[in-house]
């Protein structure tokens, strides 16, 4: 099922996710979600607190962008060692249409189980040590706009309350001019 992305500066996106103490059904439905979600809205991550649920869960799938990759499913991810630097162009799906430069490792080593609860290491590059660390920050109550300067943050909050508020506007205009059915069942 996709669900609904949160967009910032919604104070959900802010608090700090907490940890799953078991991989159950519910949680494997979470993350089925979540990677219809992201798919749907054409990203390469998503993490839970994006779709409001406040759980230490992200699905990652760089392979459209970065070849021999697949769907990733990690659960209580913990980076456990940063290599490197390098500077990214990142976006996110709770801030659609905005992309800034972020200062980030060039490589990191990750710690989480899987879509079963086994628990497994994952060492990455590129796009995917990226999108780790992003979709991590996330369950920390931290975006990338967080990395920017306070004017570049001003301003895309700025923009993003309009987009809000636009998306109110035609909801409840969708609701206006739906068509009235004499009966309801």
């Amino acid at each position: 099922m996709v669900r609904e992305i949160v967009i910032w500066p919604d104070p959900i996106l802010k608090e700090v996710a907490k940890p799953v103490d078991r991989v159950d059904d519910s949680i494997r439905r979470l993350l089925d979600d979540m990677a219809e979600t992201m798919y749907a809205a054409d990203g390469v991550g998503l993490a839970a607190p994006q779709v409001a649920v406040l759980k230490r869960v992200i699905v990652i799938d760089t392979s459209p962008r970065q070849e021999g990759q697949k769907l990733l499913h990690l659960v209580n991810p913990e980076i456990v060692r940063y290599e490197g630097e390098t500077t990214w162009t990142e976006g996110c799906l709770s801030i659609p249409g905005e992309a800034e430069d972020v200062d980030r490792a060039a490589k990191v080593w990750v710690r989480a189980l899987d879509y079963h609860g086994k628990p497994f290491e994952l060492e990455a590059d590129d796009l995917l040590a990226i999108a780790l660390q992003h979709e991590t920050d996330h369950l920390q109550g931290t975006l990338f706009v967080d990395h920017l300067s306070s004017l570049k943050r001003e301003l895309i909050r700025k923009r993003m309350k309009k987009l809000k508020t636009q998306r109110a506007e035609e909801s409840a205009r969708a609701v206006r001019d739906a068509p009235k059915h004499e009966r309801a069942l």
